[in-house]
């Protein structure tokens, strides 16, 4: 029975939507236009409400699939020789044993921009384009025993090279978003919020 319940759970956990950026989001409160934005909800199990937006962030890092591993291994290789800044040949283990998520702290390509109790803001600024990814956890009001979890994405373009970029990138992004969105819920499913509060 209780195999069954996990089972049940799992799977209403796996649907994702595509959404808008929460109307509270930091991303939400700046006032300026984005050149793109997307958002991409899934619902989390919570039972003991120690999931905390920092938890995300760690799962994020290492509950990457491998087909993405390979795919950022890739980008990285093609944006190096063009001198755009690059994840390098970092260890998620290893790094994110001092990793605290506070302002300022940096893990590979991603910098932490913003923290709050209910989000994480996390990007990068370089010479072609600025872009924020927002982990955003908020009350799910039709159970109390889960959350959604919504990431967003937000581009500024900085210069053309920017624009075409992005238009190579968007398909894939489109596709590896929600399916890391996925990898974290099964993640904190399968090993407990325990790990990532």
């Amino acid at each position: 029975m209780q195999r069954l319940l996990f089972l049940n759970i799992t799977i209403q956990t796996m649907t994702i939507i595509k959404t808008t950026l929460p109307a509270t989001s930091l991303l939400n409160q700046t006032g300026r236009r984005y050149d793109y934005a997307d958002s991409f909800q899934g619902i989390i199990p919570d039972k003991e409400n120690k999931l905390q937006p920092a938890g995300i962030c760690k799962a994020f890092f290492l509950s990457t699939p491998k087909w993405i591993k390979k795919l950022l291994g890739l980008r990285n290789v093609i944006v190096g020789m063009f001198g755009l800044k690059t994840s390098g040949n970092v260890d998620p283990k290893q790094m994110l044993e001092n990793f605290k998520c506070d302002q300022g702290d940096r893990i590979g390509l991603f910098k932490v921009f913003e923290k709050t109790d209910n989000e994480v803001i996390l990007g990068e600024d370089d010479k072609h384009l600025n872009f924020r990814i927002s982990f955003f956890l908020d009350k799910f009001r039709e159970n109390e025993n889960e959350k959604q979890l919504t990431i967003s994405t937000i581009v500024v373009f900085k210069n053309l090279f920017g624009r075409l970029y992005f238009l190579l990138i968007k398909p894939l992004h489109k596709f590896i978003v929600p399916a890391m969105l996925k990898s974290i819920i099964q993640s904190t499913v399968t090993t407990g919020t325990s790990n990532y509060h």
